[in-house]
Protein backbone atom coordinates (compact mmCIF):
# COMPACT_ATOMS: atom_id res chain seq x y z
CA UNK A 1 0.00 0.00 0.00
CA UNK A 2 1.33 3.27 -0.99
CA UNK A 3 1.79 5.93 1.92
CA UNK A 4 -0.58 8.58 2.02
CA UNK A 5 2.14 11.61 1.82
CA UNK A 6 4.04 9.67 -1.26
CA UNK A 7 0.49 9.45 -2.72
CA UNK A 8 -0.13 12.70 -2.66
CA UNK A 9 3.75 13.50 -3.95
CA UNK A 10 2.69 11.57 -7.29
CA UNK A 11 -0.20 13.07 -7.54
CA UNK A 12 1.56 16.87 -7.60
CA UNK A 13 4.27 15.49 -10.12
CA UNK A 14 1.74 14.44 -12.30
CA UNK A 15 -0.14 17.73 -12.01
CA UNK A 16 2.97 19.69 -12.80
CA UNK A 17 3.26 20.82 -16.06
CA UNK A 18 6.17 20.53 -18.30
CA UNK A 19 6.48 23.87 -18.43
CA UNK A 20 6.39 24.51 -14.79
CA UNK A 21 9.45 21.56 -14.82
CA UNK A 22 11.52 23.35 -17.28
CA UNK A 23 11.19 26.58 -15.42
CA UNK A 24 12.47 24.81 -11.79
CA UNK A 25 15.35 22.94 -13.84
CA UNK A 26 17.06 26.30 -15.95
CA UNK A 27 16.49 28.12 -12.33
CA UNK A 28 18.75 26.04 -10.88
CA UNK A 29 20.87 25.82 -13.63
CA UNK A 30 21.01 29.96 -13.14
CA UNK A 31 21.68 29.84 -9.84
CA UNK A 32 24.58 27.21 -9.66
CA UNK A 33 26.03 29.47 -12.18
CA UNK A 34 25.70 32.25 -10.40
CA UNK A 35 27.53 30.62 -7.20
CA UNK A 36 29.90 29.99 -9.29
CA UNK A 37 30.27 33.46 -10.98
CA UNK A 38 29.49 32.15 -14.54
CA UNK A 39 27.91 34.47 -16.97
CA UNK A 40 25.93 31.58 -18.50
CA UNK A 41 23.54 32.21 -15.53
CA UNK A 42 21.84 34.80 -17.78
CA UNK A 43 21.18 32.60 -20.76
CA UNK A 44 19.37 29.89 -18.00
CA UNK A 45 17.45 32.79 -16.24
CA UNK A 46 16.19 34.13 -19.39
CA UNK A 47 14.39 30.92 -20.54
CA UNK A 48 13.26 30.13 -17.12
CA UNK A 49 11.91 33.77 -16.12
CA UNK A 50 10.11 34.03 -19.94
CA UNK A 51 8.24 30.67 -18.52
CA UNK A 52 7.81 31.77 -15.08
CA UNK A 53 6.24 35.06 -16.53
CA UNK A 54 3.65 32.74 -18.50
CA UNK A 55 2.33 30.73 -15.60
CA UNK A 56 2.06 33.49 -13.01
CA UNK A 57 -0.47 35.47 -15.68
CA UNK A 58 -2.41 32.41 -15.67
CA UNK A 59 -5.69 32.13 -13.39
CA UNK A 60 -4.71 29.96 -11.09
CA UNK A 61 -2.21 31.93 -9.89
CA UNK A 62 -2.90 35.97 -10.01
CA UNK A 63 0.82 36.03 -8.71
CA UNK A 64 0.91 39.40 -10.76
CA UNK A 65 3.72 41.43 -9.33
CA UNK A 66 5.36 38.11 -9.62
CA UNK A 67 4.96 38.34 -13.38
CA UNK A 68 6.10 42.10 -13.61
CA UNK A 69 9.07 40.67 -11.10
CA UNK A 70 9.88 38.68 -13.82
CA UNK A 71 9.55 41.09 -16.90
CA UNK A 72 12.10 42.63 -14.80
CA UNK A 73 14.64 39.81 -14.37
CA UNK A 74 14.31 39.82 -18.13
CA UNK A 75 15.31 42.89 -18.47
CA UNK A 76 18.45 43.03 -16.01
CA UNK A 77 19.50 39.45 -17.05
CA UNK A 78 20.17 40.83 -20.62
CA UNK A 79 21.65 44.50 -18.69
CA UNK A 80 23.68 41.84 -16.20
CA UNK A 81 24.92 39.55 -19.39
CA UNK A 82 25.90 42.89 -21.30
CA UNK A 83 27.47 43.56 -17.81
CA UNK A 84 29.21 40.86 -17.06
CA UNK A 85 30.80 40.37 -20.42
CA UNK A 86 32.04 43.65 -20.91
CA UNK A 87 36.02 44.35 -20.04
CA UNK A 88 37.23 47.71 -18.56
CA UNK A 89 41.24 48.12 -19.00
CA UNK A 90 41.22 44.33 -20.17
CA UNK A 91 39.28 43.05 -16.93
CA UNK A 92 35.76 41.78 -16.00
CA UNK A 93 33.66 43.42 -13.58
CA UNK A 94 34.78 42.16 -10.45
CA UNK A 95 32.78 40.81 -7.29
CA UNK A 96 32.95 43.07 -4.21
CA UNK A 97 30.53 44.43 -1.71
CA UNK A 98 27.63 46.92 -1.76
CA UNK A 99 29.05 50.45 -1.15
CA UNK A 100 26.98 53.53 0.45
CA UNK A 101 25.23 54.49 -3.19
CA UNK A 102 24.64 50.32 -3.55
CA UNK A 103 22.99 50.55 -0.30
CA UNK A 104 20.98 53.58 -1.15
CA UNK A 105 19.95 51.89 -5.07
CA UNK A 106 18.94 49.14 -2.60
CA UNK A 107 16.20 51.32 -0.29
CA UNK A 108 15.23 52.82 -3.00
CA UNK A 109 14.11 49.95 -5.40
CA UNK A 110 13.03 48.02 -2.14
CA UNK A 111 10.89 50.48 -1.00
CA UNK A 112 9.57 52.25 -3.52
CA UNK A 113 9.38 48.83 -5.74
CA UNK A 114 7.46 47.66 -2.66
CA UNK A 115 4.73 50.99 -2.96
CA UNK A 116 4.42 50.79 -6.51
CA UNK A 117 3.46 46.76 -6.74
CA UNK A 118 1.22 47.40 -3.80
CA UNK A 119 -0.97 50.18 -5.44
CA UNK A 120 -0.78 48.34 -8.83
CA UNK A 121 -1.87 45.16 -7.71
CA UNK A 122 -5.34 46.76 -5.36
CA UNK A 123 -5.81 50.09 -7.02
CA UNK A 124 -4.90 50.10 -10.53
CA UNK A 125 -5.31 46.20 -11.76
CA UNK A 126 -8.99 45.72 -10.74
CA UNK A 127 -10.25 49.32 -11.88
CA UNK A 128 -9.24 47.96 -15.49
CA UNK A 129 -9.73 44.53 -15.17
CA UNK A 130 -11.23 43.70 -11.96
CA UNK A 131 -12.05 39.67 -12.97
CA UNK A 132 -8.41 38.49 -13.55
CA UNK A 133 -6.15 40.51 -11.97
CA UNK A 134 -7.34 40.19 -8.19
CA UNK A 135 -4.60 39.21 -5.66
CA UNK A 136 -5.58 37.89 -2.45
CA UNK A 137 -1.57 38.30 -1.59
CA UNK A 138 -1.02 41.67 -2.73
CA UNK A 139 1.55 42.37 0.45
CA UNK A 140 3.53 39.81 0.28
CA UNK A 141 3.88 39.40 -3.91
CA UNK A 142 4.75 43.34 -3.27
CA UNK A 143 7.31 42.60 -0.78
CA UNK A 144 9.08 39.61 -2.30
CA UNK A 145 8.95 41.18 -5.64
CA UNK A 146 10.71 44.53 -4.38
CA UNK A 147 13.71 42.93 -2.70
CA UNK A 148 14.35 40.37 -5.73
CA UNK A 149 14.08 43.43 -7.64
CA UNK A 150 17.00 44.94 -5.72
CA UNK A 151 18.79 41.21 -5.13
CA UNK A 152 19.04 41.21 -9.10
CA UNK A 153 20.38 44.96 -9.32
CA UNK A 154 23.42 43.93 -6.67
CA UNK A 155 23.90 40.66 -9.07
CA UNK A 156 24.17 42.92 -12.29
CA UNK A 157 26.99 45.07 -10.29
CA UNK A 158 28.25 41.82 -8.99
CA UNK A 159 27.37 42.59 -5.54
CA UNK A 160 28.00 40.14 -2.47
CA UNK A 161 25.31 41.38 -0.60
CA UNK A 162 22.85 40.05 -3.67
CA UNK A 163 22.30 36.55 -1.80
CA UNK A 164 21.34 38.35 1.27
CA UNK A 165 18.17 40.09 -1.10
CA UNK A 166 17.29 37.48 -3.09
CA UNK A 167 17.12 35.28 0.35
CA UNK A 168 14.60 38.03 2.09
CA UNK A 169 12.40 37.18 -1.48
CA UNK A 170 12.34 33.25 -1.10
CA UNK A 171 11.82 33.43 2.21
CA UNK A 172 8.57 34.99 1.40
CA UNK A 173 8.04 33.54 -1.73
CA UNK A 174 7.99 29.81 -0.21
CA UNK A 175 4.76 30.17 1.80
CA UNK A 176 3.06 32.00 -0.78
CA UNK A 177 4.07 29.45 -3.67
CA UNK A 178 2.81 27.06 -1.61
CA UNK A 179 -0.82 28.69 -0.79
CA UNK A 180 -0.90 29.27 -4.44
CA UNK A 181 -0.97 25.24 -5.07
CA UNK A 182 2.60 25.52 -6.52
CA UNK A 183 4.72 23.06 -4.57
CA UNK A 184 7.40 22.29 -6.36
CA UNK A 185 8.52 25.91 -7.14
CA UNK A 186 8.02 26.15 -3.29
CA UNK A 187 10.53 23.57 -2.80
CA UNK A 188 12.87 25.07 -5.91
CA UNK A 189 12.70 28.04 -3.75
CA UNK A 190 13.48 26.26 -0.85
CA UNK A 191 16.35 25.09 -2.94
CA UNK A 192 17.45 28.52 -4.08
CA UNK A 193 17.27 29.81 -0.52
CA UNK A 194 20.31 27.23 0.55
CA UNK A 195 22.25 27.58 -2.38
CA UNK A 196 22.09 31.68 -1.65
CA UNK A 197 23.46 30.88 1.36
CA UNK A 198 27.00 29.12 0.00
CA UNK A 199 26.67 31.61 -2.88
CA UNK A 200 27.39 34.50 -0.41
CA UNK A 201 30.28 32.59 1.55
CA UNK A 202 31.49 31.77 -1.66
CA UNK A 203 31.65 35.48 -3.51
CA UNK A 204 32.47 36.59 -0.01
CA UNK A 205 35.73 34.39 -0.19
CA UNK A 206 36.21 35.25 -3.57
CA UNK A 207 36.74 38.90 -2.84
CA UNK A 208 38.89 38.65 -0.03
CA UNK A 209 41.48 36.44 -2.10
CA UNK A 210 40.66 39.42 -4.61
CA UNK A 211 42.12 41.36 -2.04
CA UNK A 212 45.44 38.90 -1.77
CA UNK A 213 46.67 39.13 -5.22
Amino acid sequence: MIPHWWAETLTEITATSALEWTAIATAVAEVLLAKANKVLLYPAGIISTVIYIYLFLQPKAHLYADAILNIYYLVMSVYGWVLWAQRREGKVLAVGPADRRDWLVTLAISLGGWAVLYVLLTRIFPLFVPYYTVSDVAVWDAVLSSTAWAGMWLLAKRRTENWLLLNISNAIAIPVYLYKGMPFTALLTLFLFVVAIFGYIEWRKQYQRSLQR
